[in-house]
C-alpha cells in the first residue's frame, strides 16, 4: 500500500511538471536577430523539473511533455507541435532537455541537504545552461547547416536570459524544498531507505 502511495506521488509530480512546461510554453517565444530557435520560457520549467524533483522524474516529466509534443499537442512556444519539430534546427535544444534536466537533478541530489541557493545556481548553471546549450548548438550545426562559429554566434542570445533562469529556478527551488522536504533523494536519504 505504500508503495502504490509512492508510485501515485511520483506519478502526480511528474504529471505537475510536465504541465508546468506546457504553460510556459504560453508565454510568447522571441526569436532575436531573425534566429531560426526562438528564445522561450520553457527552459525554466525543464530547470526546475531536475532542481525539484531530481534526475529520474525530472528526466520523466520532459519525456512525458515531449511525448504530448510528438503526438501532434501545440506545446512548445508559439503553438508548435508534432514530429516535424523534432527535425527542424531546435531539435538539439529539445532532445536536451530530458538530458538537461536530469544532469541538473543528480548535481542538485548531490549537494545534499538543505538545498542552497548559491550551489544551485551553479549546478543549474552547468545542466540547464551550458549543457542545454551545446547540444542545441550541436543541432544547430547538424540541421541549420551552421558552421560551428556560426552556430555558437546564434545561441549567444540565449545565455543571459538562461543565466537569469538559473537563478530564477535556484531560489524557487529552496523555497519548493524548505516547503517540501525529501522531494529529492540525496546519499544520506537513499542511505536511511536501505537500512530501513
Amino acid at each position: 500500500m505504500s508503495h502504490q502511495r509512492h508510485t501515485g506521488r511520483e506519478l502526480a509530480q511528474i504529471a505537475t511538471f510536465a504541465g508546468i512546461i506546457a504553460v510556459l510554453g504560453l508565454i510568447p517565444a522571441v526569436a532575436p536577430f531573425g534566429n531560426a530557435v526562438p528564445i522561450t520560457a520553457q527552459s525554466l520549467g525543464i530547470m526546475l523539473a531536475g532542481a525539484i524533483l531530481g534526475g529520474r522524474r525530472g528526466a520523466l516529466a520532459v519525456l512525458v511533455f515531449l511525448a504530448l509534443v510528438a503526438l501532434g499537442l501545440p506545446l512548445l512556444a508559439g503553438g508548435r507541435g508534432g514530429l516535424g519539430v523534432f527535425a527542424g534546427p531546435s531539435v538539439g535544444y529539445l532532445i536536451g532537455y530530458p538530458i538537461a534536466a536530469y544532469a541538473v537533478g543528480v548535481m542538485t541530489s548531490a549537494m545534499g541537504t538543505p538545498y542552497r541557493v548559491a550551489p544551485g545556481i551553479g549546478v543549474t548553471l552547468l545542466g540547464g545552461v551550458v549543457l542545454l546549450n551545446l547540444l542545441g548548438i550541436i543541432g544547430m550545426i547538424l540541421r541549420a547547416d551552421l558552421g560551428v562559429g556560426a552556430a555558437f554566434v546564434a545561441a549567444a542570445p540565449f545565455v543571459p536570459g538562461d543565466i537569469v533562469k538559473a537563478v530564477i529556478c535556484a531560489f524557487v527551488a529552496k523555497g519548493v524544498h524548505a516547503a517540501y522536504p525529501g522531494l529529492i533523494r540525496t546519499r544520506r536519504t537513499k542511505r536511511a531507505d536501505a537500512l530501513a
